[in-house]
């Protein structure tokens, strides 16, 4: 019987290669070559900030070895967009010196193998963190990590390992094996796949991104022995890259390492890429985020309450509720850190327990917006995740990291369900946990949720407040740090 999954799809992808016609290039008088260099660096330029369609993404990569030079990747929610990009290349100055020596068409596709539940006709009854873990599937963002690698590839069709002739249970149950060994990577290795069914020569474009090229051996390699690539899959030619800003061109066509400079290429990032945000998900919204934070912060002090980022650095928060049972998703998020951990960017990740209600939260604290919200990607697909901080109506407020001295927790406890008290008479407040780590008891955090930052700066201005502040002074091991999602 025929047995299809169900597909919903987003953006469209080209993948440009492009190879450099050297001795041309070396021929040609100067003023050739600058105004190549400054057509080129405009064209990029243009298309990572998205400047000729209402959403998308693209990016730029030096790819070694003979196949191609450089890899121009484009996203966008039309397949005429992809035909103009590209186009549009040809006609610069730097297009002339360039030839098209490959390319592939897709479309980011998720199908019911990620998730019958997506599918459902009710909507109402989708999980909240499935739906934004779908969303970044279909409309990603391009990571800043520094190497790529991309490879289209295909199921085995026909003869005796033919993966359209076997029942859907079974595809599905060796989907989700694959899925699961993929995960091992969390934090270290993110992707992007595209269906090209109908689109070009192959049935799927892969590409992954790391910050180290081993790590994107690693996975092609372990993920082979899994039953779905070992007998139903089929691969086509791979092509590897490093991605670097549109400014290093000269350098690049100059013979010279790019990126020039190792923090550009980590911090660069397409106008839509949030930086990874935790809470924030494109760089424009990460600005305007930091700058309502610093606001409030400045109102803050000027009560003399210490407002400052977790540690007192510009470090980013992505913080996931899960109604899992403790121990299962304990086991889980334990497996994403052991990954998370080989990144210099990591700082934290804990799972914490709520004191009053059946509900867990899992933080997760990176250097970087961009690596926190590729973390977030991965964490979304914990058991039992419900929502994501931010993500609520009003203005919500985390008091984080509350180290409390071990001698006084009961009555830091206590003192919360007194405070707890009085917040439910305030006027514009929502509801307030105080969240407990699994693995210290004395390592906790308040998220309170208000109808406006009114109503929140008003708690603030009141004594009750600031006693609390003052009796904190005695017990607390280690000054509050607060993180603003809104």
């Amino acid at each position: 019987m025929r047995e299809p999954p169900q597909t919903d799809e987003g953006w469209y992808a080209l993948h440009d290669f492009r190879r450099i016609d050297w001795a041309a290039w070396r021929d040609a008088p100067e003023r050739e070559r600058e105004s190549a260099i400054e057509e080129g660096v405009e064209y990029l330029d243009a298309h990572e900030a998205v400047e000729d369609a209402a959403d998308g993404a693209s990016a730029v990569f030096a790819t070694v070895g003979h196949k191609a030079d450089l890899l121009i990747v484009h996203l966008r929610p039309t397949l005429d967009a992809l035909s103009t990009a590209e186009r549009r290349f040809d006609r610069t100055a730097l297009g002339s010196f360039t030839e098209q020596s490959t390319s592939y068409v897709s479309v980011t596709e998720v199908s019911g193998y990620v998730s019958d539940a997506y599918f459902a006709d009710d909507e109402e009854e989708t999980d909240e963190g499935l739906k934004r873990y779908i969303e970044g599937k279909l409309e990603p963002s391009i990571p800043d990590d520094g190497y790529a690698c991309f490879y289209p590839m295909s199921r085995t069709l026909g003869g005796e390992d033919s993966w359209y002739d076997l029942p859907y249970e079974r595809r599905q149950e060796m989907m989700e094996e694959h899925g699961r060994h993929g995960r091992e990577f969390g934090g270290r290795v993110k992707q992007i796949v595209c269906s090209s069914v109908g689109l070009d020569d192959w049935e799927w474009g892969v590409t992954l991104f790391a910050d180290e090229p081993t790590d994107l051996k690693d996975i092609v390699y372990e993920l082979r022995y899994d039953e779905a690539s070992a007998r139903y899959s089929e691969f086509g030619p791979f092509y590897v890259g490093r991605r670097f800003p549109p400014s290093d061109l000269r350098a690049f066509l100059a013979g010279d390492p790019v990126p020039t400079d190792d923090a550009d290429a980590h911090t660069h990032a397409d106008a839509d890429e949030g930086d990874d945000a935790p809470v924030h998900s494109a760089d424009a919204d990460a600005a305007e985020g930091d700058d309502e934070d610093d606001d409030i912060r400045g109102e803050l002090e000027d009560l003399d309450i210490y407002a400052g980022k977790p540690h007192g650095e510009d470090v980013y928060a992505t913080v996931l509720y899960s109604e899992a049972g403790a121990d299962g998703l304990f086991e889980e998020v334990d497996g994403l850190r052991s990954n998370f951990d080989h990144y210099d960017t990591h700082v934290k990740t804990a799972v914490y327990d709520a004191l009053e209600r059946d509900r867990r939260a899992v933080v997760s604290i990176w250097d970087t917006a961009s690596a926190a919200d590729t973390a977030a990607g991965f964490l979304a697909e914990l058991p039992g995740i419900v929502s994501r901080a931010g993500e609520e109506s009003g203005f919500g407020t985390m008091g984080m990291f509350y180290t409390v001295k071990p001698e006084h927790r009961e009555d830091f406890v206590e003192k919360f369900e007194t405070v707890g008290g009085l917040l439910g008479e305030m006027d514009g407040h929502g509801e307030t946990d105080l969240m407990i780590n699994l693995e210290d008891e004395n390592d906790m955090f308040i998220a309170s949720q208000w109808r406006s930052k009114e109503d929140a700066m008003a708690f603030f201005r009141s004594d009750e407040f600031s006693d609390t502040v003052s009796w904190g002074r005695d017990v607390l091991a280690d000054r509050p740090r607060h993180v603003f999602l809104a």
